[in-house]
């Protein structure tokens, strides 16, 4: 933000004339432009744009203009971000086909998740039942490269939670949404600044009937944290999660049953009576910030995370017990290197598994009164063990005036370990690796308005511990063997920029990456076996575009203004030796998204929106396909002047379109029409009103 300063009249300068005047003149100095942000989102902002690649910062402040039930609702006109309910509070979320089709439902892959900058994303994956979006003040997208920065190694990059604390809450706010179908979303919340101690707090609940039969669900929790500041060199902050999850699930449907019966459920989860509880996952963290003088500081983390989960989606029942802990540390420092700036970071973080986390698994055998629950036959046991542990150093080096140098490298050692100790001849599995990730990358900004760059990167990730029991082919019994699996690699080369223009603010990314033993899943038998494997090389390549544009402004102060999000993605084989070049299924290889709108100077606002996807493969074999489709919504609402009243109507899928939106893909469907794809929502309103006492 660009700030004025007036120097005050004592500063008048007196400039004295030649020798023998009897009189002096006073000089006013012009004024003085400082570039300073004065709002974390400022700060973030400034951050992002320091960053030799793309990214993507959103602010929840016009997020929450409309309804806010998932992810989806966070990361819609994100280019780059393809985001898309599965059905309940969880999402299909990937960056650049990142994690494309891995562990499809209960955890997410292929990008690097945090809370407040510290690790969600652990050895498992990205558990999604703390994703409340309520609770977010902004999030900070760091797409491919960006992400190393982070010591993020996935090909997608890394998303940052960020939580609201007493700097940036209302004292006390209340939230209420209702909608189509059941819908209703509670928060209510607290915070303030107290001295040098701050807190925010906030408890939320929902529910809904969902769009399919049997696909209703209800979650509740707490979000919290407390930050003190001891001096200007030592300031604390304790972070606190919890939320309970029950999501029935409806399965997926075939693409006749997506244009003829969207709303059914598939009928072999109708019979499992298939729920995905989820008892009470838990994030505790603390982040201590260590400031040495005003070029250095040291900033510690460490988080205990625990997710049990109760899978009742298959024939038999998984009761599984997560539970991680992790580490970090990130100095960061600034010198001048043969009269250049320097910006150096030396990041560590480590994520392990606790013991005893596993799994026990029964039978689930239909009888009359029994609602297809466990009736008491065990089927297996099995553990997953697993650790990450980076160490990644970056630096930032100021060629000359605006032209700077990036260059990193981070190493990671991953160990996954899988164990199936009943019955005693299952099996196990241990692997133990190292590898690396560099990058080097430049950026200018040819004036305050543009800045261009390019990276050149390695990215790695892990298979996860889980993955290497369902990996493998059942054997009698149906029990499964544990597998090795490699680690997933990719060189990336990417060149965009972002700046400010008479059509708006805008960015754009090309990315090609040349990716080997890509983690893929795959769904063997439809709605009973998934599985994972490193495929053959294949290719990402994409280009992402953003633009914020004012169209026209009013005299009395209205304005009118478009945002637009496109993403073109193309996945696609290395001369596979059976499917030669085809398209990864997953994915559509065209995404764009783009909201109208009108506001007028007494906080009203209308606004048009509409969101554009081209058919998506459903199997590896690109025999099959789901179709097109084009959605258009609307939404109408009220910010009060005050800052205190807020409400909005927010209408969805307007004609009513059937449509699919998320897939998990087979094999080789033959050109069949099989269940794979999770229907749309269709026509859908929601309203919400929010009043914050300040």
């Amino acid at each position: 933000m660009r700030r004025v300063l007036h120097l005050p009249s004592y500063l008048t300068l007196l400039v004295l004339l030649p020798a023998g005047a009897a009189e002096s003149v006073p000089v006013q100095l012009d004024q003085l432009l400082i570039n300073e942000p004065t709002s974390e989102l400022e700060r973030a902002e400034q951050r992002l744009r320091a960053v030799a690649g793309a990214s993507n910062l959103v602010d929840m402040n016009a997020v929450d203009q409309g309804r806010v039930a998932s992810g989806q609702d966070v990361l819609a006109y994100q280019p780059g971000v393809f985001a898309q309910s599965a059905g309940n509070d969880g999402i299909k979320l990937s960056i650049r086909g990142s994690g494309i089709n891995r562990a499809p439902g209960a955890h997410g892959s292929g990008v690097y998740a945090m809370f407040d900058g510290l690790p969600l994303t652990g050895p498992g994956g990205t558990p999604y039942e703390l994703l409340e979006p309520l609770w977010l003040s902004r999030v900070e997208v760091l797409r491919g490269a960006s992400g190393l920065q982070r010591g993020a190694l996935a090909l997608g990059g890394a998303v940052n939670y960020v939580t609201h604390t007493g700097y940036d809450a209302a004292p006390l706010q209340v939230r209420y949404e209702l909608g189509s179908r059941g819908y209703a979303h509670r928060q209510v919340s607290s915070g303030q600044v107290l001295g040098d101690l701050d807190y925010y707090v906030a408890l939320t609940d929902s529910e809904y009937d969902g769009y399919q039969t049997h696909s209703g669900g209800r979650a509740k929790g707490v979000a919290a944290n407390l930050g003190y500041r001891f001096s200007p060199q030592l300031e604390t902050r304790f972070y606190l999660r919890y939320r309970e999850t029950d999501n029935e699930l409806a399965g997926r449907l075939t693409q006749a049953q997506i244009k003829h019966d969207p709303r059914a459920a598939n009928p072999v989860y109708l019979r499992r009576d298939a729920s995905r509880p989820q008892p009470g996952s838990t994030w505790l963290a603390n982040k201590t910030t260590f400031t040495f003088d005003d070029d250095s500081r040291l900033v510690a983390g460490l988080v205990y995370h625990d997710f049990p989960m109760d899978l009742r989606e298959g024939p038999n029942r998984l009761k599984v017990a997560y539970a991680d802990v992790s580490g970090t540390l990130d100095y960061q420092r600034r010198d001048t290197l043969a009269g250049r700036d320097s910006r150096t970071s030396l990041g560590w973080r480590t994520t392990k598994h606790l013991p005893n986390t596993g799994a026990s698994e029964f039978v689930r055998v239909p009888e009359p009164g029994n609602g297809m629950r466990p009736v008491g036959t065990r089927t297996r046991d099995f553990s997953y063990q697993g650790s990450d542990t980076v160490v990644h150093l970056n630096n930032e080096l100021e060629l000359s005036p605006d032209l700077w140098l990036t260059s990193g490298l981070a190493l990671i050692y991953t160990r996954r370990e899988s164990d199936v100790s009943y019955p005693e001849q299952g099996g196990n599995v241990s692997q133990h690796d190292w590898d690396y990730a560099p990058h080097l990358g430049l950026r200018y900004d040819v004036n305050p308005d543009l800045q261009v760059y390019g990276t050149l990167s390695r990215s790695v990730e892990p298979p996860h511990p889980w993955a290497l029991i369902w990996s493998s082919p059942p054997v009698a019994g149906g029990q499964i063997q544990p597998i090795e699996m490699r680690n997933q690699t990719a060189t990336t080369l990417e060149i965009g920029g972002r700046g400010d223009s008479s059509l708006g603010e805008w960015n754009l990314a090309w990315y090609y990456a040349q990716v080997r033993h890509e983690l893929l899943a795959v769904e063997l038998v439809p709605n009973i076996s998934t599985a994972e494997f490193n495929a053959s090389a294949t290719v990402h390549q994409g280009l992402e575009a953003g633009l914020q544009s004012t169209l026209w402004r009013s005299d009395g102060g209205g304005r009118l203004s478009l945002r637009q999000a496109y993403t073109y993605s193309d996945f696609h084989y290395r001369d596979d030796p059976r499917f030669g070049s085809n398209r990864l299924p997953g994915l559509p290889v065209h995404y764009y998204q783009a909201e109208v709108r009108y506001d007028w100077v007494n906080g009203v606002y209308a606004a048009l929106n509409t969101q554009l996807a081209s058919k998506v493969q459903v199997d590896y074999a690109n025999s099959q396909h789901a179709d097109a489709y084009t959605l258009f919504g609307a939404r109408l609402g009220w910010n009060s002047p005050k800052q205190d009243w807020q409400t909005w109507l927010d209408l969805r899928n307007l004609t009513n379109q059937r449509y699919s939106a998320t897939v998990t893909p087979g094999f080789d469907d033959r050109g069949q029409d099989v269940a794979r794809s999770t229907p749309g929502e269709g026509f859908a309103a929601y309203v919400g009103v929010a009043y914050s006492f300040r």
